[in-house]
């Protein structure tokens, strides 16, 4: 064996055990990247079903937030990645909560211990949320929204239509930007 053609042998047997991914190859690159939606179609969001449990709040419905700038994120406690959200989440709430923006956490498990309503409880406390979250044990306003992942953030604008959409981590001045904005206030 040549050692070029043992220098190409070892690259593809590290893409492989990696997982890596060869542009023009894979297309999971194009996956990988988080997708943002500006949600040209206005649509109007859906309510919040199926809730078992509210916490840090007497039921919420979206009729009743009309006039406000609503923050849906869908998370659950053990998705790092949800985690690692929280505290951008919980910053622009502190920020904006007083200028007419509402959070609302939408807690939908994903594994059996996570439909415990200690447990969401504890994560609750253990991050600092003080916002109103909903316990979705049954994907019912996950199902509304047509998500499908974690975590996933939709802006709803004071007439109740659903603006902005993004799935996974990042974009959290883009998200700053859109709620001031709707708001009317510098961020």
């Amino acid at each position: 064996m040549t050692l070029k053609l043992l220098a190409v042998s070892a690259a593809l047997i590290g893409f492989a055990v990696t997982g890596a991914v060869i542009p023009g190859i894979c297309d999971e690159v194009s996956r990988a990247a988080p997708i943002t939606v500006a949600a040209a179609s206005q649509e109007t969001a859906p309510d919040f079903t199926g809730i078992s449990n509210w916490f840090n709040s007497k039921p919420l419905n979206v009729a009743d937030l009309r006039g406000k700038v609503v923050l849906v994120d869908f998370w659950t406690y053990g998705c790092v990645n949800c985690v690692n959200t929280l505290p951008h989440v919980t910053e622009l709430y502190a920020k904006y909560k007083d200028k007419g923006l509402v959070v609302v956490g939408v807690h939908t498990p994903e594994f059996p211990f996570e439909r415990s309503a200690s447990n969401v409880q504890a994560a609750l406390k253990r991050h600092g949320i003080t916002y109103p979250v909903a316990q979705d044990n049954d994907s019912r306003t996950w199902n509304a929204y047509r998500n499908q992942y974690w975590p996933a953030q939709y802006i709803i604008d004071q007439s109740g239509k659903i603006v902005f959409q993004h799935e996974g981590e990042g974009r959290y001045d883009e998200i700053d930007r859109t709620v001031a904005r709707l708001l009317n206030v510098n961020s």
